[in-house]
């Protein structure tokens, strides 16, 4: 039996069909839109800084356009959604909570994100925070003064901030719910009752697989080099595990133009790999990405497969900087075309471009600059800007449309 050949095109659209880019909204969002749309992906990064939409709300708003922002806090609020450190720190639907349970037992080989010798050196007052939380219910890190300096960052955190942190990642303490995006801290047990690890916790090998089908699905299609960093999967004989799947059925593998290593596709998308091969998979979306939406957040898959070189900036010095501070990947019609540094000035009511960058082969066609006012025009809409103001000097900034 020969086994499917796809186009790269092809391959970008069985990507952009499973992330929910094939086609744009054809309806205003609903509340459970955005719970269904971080189920498709599997995982939701979560990240702080706003020079536009923090990124969750703008990997959502990419996928559904025009939506309620406070939809994903009362998701979370109400349990259908919880936090945890996932391929970063991400909002993850809760039925998935066993799969990351482990990494909460095991917190010591979470690195930077547990620090053993804290826990015992700060032991007791970690305890009396706990204590407090049980007597007198969730807390946040701005709840406790700091007593000296002033906080510059996660390294210089106060040190109630590193306690509260500790307890979360070894999974005593929970996400209750989030106040102007600020964490509120819970015991695990009033978030999470009823879950029992002796009853509900599966085995830690069920519980890998279950990661690999879900980034399976959540990527469209996969390859070895890809696997493991959708969840941060540690040790993982990426080859094999897929190999196995496939043997098992689970899995089709399939043949990519120009690649030398096998690929795979889930067979819960067998309908789009049928449409991919026929090559009538395509993505119409012309829209704003994320630096942490999942299309580009590996920069080496990004790579291999839309042949875009990214990386994010925003913790690179000002001198260094190629593009600049938070620069937005542009999704063309199944393309990764272009970046565009952007900035939402609320008050003023401008979306600021600072500059447009579009990767080198992309003609700057009618088509392209009309959709991409078109996807800018929405994007300031969503941030409450009634302008798009061009500021910057980088070619082709014309295609933009200055407003």
């Amino acid at each position: 039996m020969s086994l499917p050949h796809l186009s790269l095109a092809s391959a970008r659209a069985l990507n952009l069909a499973a992330q929910g880019l094939l086609a744009p909204p054809r309806r205003r969002a609903r509340k459970e839109d955005v719970l269904a749309t971080i189920r498709r992906m599997a995982l939701l990064q979560i990240d702080t800084i706003h020079v536009v939409a923090r990124s969750p709300y703008f990997v959502l708003w990419s996928r559904l356009g025009d939506y309620e922002l406070r939809w994903l806090e009362e998701l979370l609020a109400e349990r259908s959604i919880f936090e945890y450190w996932a391929h970063e720190a991400c909002f993850v639907p809760s039925e998935d909570y066993g799969l990351l349970r482990h990494r909460m037992l095991d917190p010591a080989a979470m690195g930077w994100k547990y620090s053993v010798q804290w826990m015992e050196k700060h032991r007791k007052e970690i305890e009396a925070i706990v204590a407090r939380i049980h007597e007198h219910g969730p807390v946040r890190a701005a709840d406790f003064e700091r007593r000296e300096g002033g906080g510059n960052g996660w390294w210089d955190w106060k040190p109630e901030k590193r306690h509260l942190e500790v307890l979360f990642t070894s999974g005593r303490l929970m996400v209750a719910e989030r106040r102007n995006f600020q964490r509120v801290y819970d015991l695990a047990e009033r978030v999470k009752p009823g879950w029992n690890d002796a009853r509900d916790l599966p085995s830690p090998e069920t519980a890998q697989r279950e990661m690999i089908r879900r980034s399976c699905r959540a990527l469209g299609l996969t390859r070895a080099g890809w696997i493991g960093d959708y969840y941060r999967i540690r040790r993982l004989k990426a080859e094999a595990a897929l190999q196995q799947l496939a043997d098992e059925g689970e899995l089709i593998p399939v043949r990519v133009e120009d690649w030398r290593h096998d690929a795979y596709v889930h067979r819960d998308l067998a309908d789009s790999l049928a449409a991919a091969e026929a090559g009538t998979l395509k993505s119409t979306v012309t829209t704003l990405l994320s630096p942490f939406d999942p299309v580009v957040w590996d920069r080496k898959r990004a790579l291999e497969l839309f042949d875009f070189d990214y990386r994010i900036e925003c913790y690179t010095p000002a001198p260094k900087r190629k593009y600049g501070y938070f620069v937005l990947p542009i999704l063309h019609r199944g393309r990764l075309v272009g970046r565009l540094d952007a900035k939402a000035h609320r008050g003023e009511g401008a979306f600021e471009v600072k500059a447009l960058f579009l990767e080198p082969g992309v003609r700057p066609t009618q088509r392209l600059a009309t959709e991409l006012d078109t996807a800018l025009a929405r994007c300031a809409q969503w941030h409450g800007c009634e302008t798009v103001r061009v500021s910057g000097a980088h070619a082709p900034l014309a295609l933009a449309g200055a407003h």
